[in-house]
């Protein structure tokens, strides 16, 4: 069976709802991250920085979200979230390259000078710097969606299944969105396989 080491809000995320969408059964093991399991010598032997998600498939071991959700696509999708057709595939490539490169960073940077880095290593002078960058993303983002349901064709990929998530981080972190980006995130945040995904890592950090 396949194991996700996984953290409650955090990047784990995606990877469960990949795994919730292909109808994969797998166990959610819970690394409290906030507690410094992170960091113990076990599983930083999964993951080199002692994050999470970690994935396990028999002898296969990923970390980090895009290549484990690309590989759960591709060995169990049979078309569902990654497509078969090469040049469409290309496009999911370069959607999840632009999300995770242009719109998450931002806020990831903003995230780690508010909370996640150690107090003496934050920049709060840096903050505003993260709003530019997150909205110029945004703007470029606009560009090539003004409504559409779905990045890549007709189908919900794992390009909306990653700029989802991202936009969920930041409506949490308070950035407002564009009226077409609201009404996208709502439409696929209400997809059943999300809500499941999240009721497994939180009951398995509650276990």
């Amino acid at each position: 069976m396949i194991t996700l080491y996984s953290f409650p809000q955090s990047r784990s995320l995606r990877a469960a709802w990949t795994l919730e969408e292909l109808g994969l059964e797998y166990q959610c093991q819970h690394v409290a991250l906030d507690k410094g399991e992170g960091q113990t010598a076990e599983h930083l032997a999964r993951h080199p920085d002692g994050k999470v998600p970690v994935m396990v498939d028999g002898d296969i071991q990923l970390f980090e979200s895009a290549p484990i959700c690309r590989y759960l696509a591709d060995t169990y999708g049979d078309g569902t979230l990654l497509p078969s057709d090469p040049a469409a595939r290309a496009q999911v490539d370069q959607w999840l390259s632009f999300i995770i490169t242009e719109i998450e960073q931002p806020l990831w940077n903003q995230a780690k000078h508010k909370f996640a880095l150690p107090q003496d290593r934050r920049v709060p002078a840096i903050l505003p710097v993260c709003a530019w960058e997150f909205q110029r993303a945004l703007s470029a983002l606009e560009r090539r969606h003004n409504g559409q349901a779905t990045l890549v064709g007709t189908t919900f990929t794992l390009a909306d299944l990653f700029l989802t998530h991202t936009l969920s981080w930041a409506v949490s972190m308070k950035h407002r969105l564009p009226e077409p980006l609201q009404v996208y995130r709502k439409r696929h945040t209400q997809r059943p396989a999300m809500a499941k995904a999240i009721e497994k890592e939180q009951t398995a950090a509650k276990s």
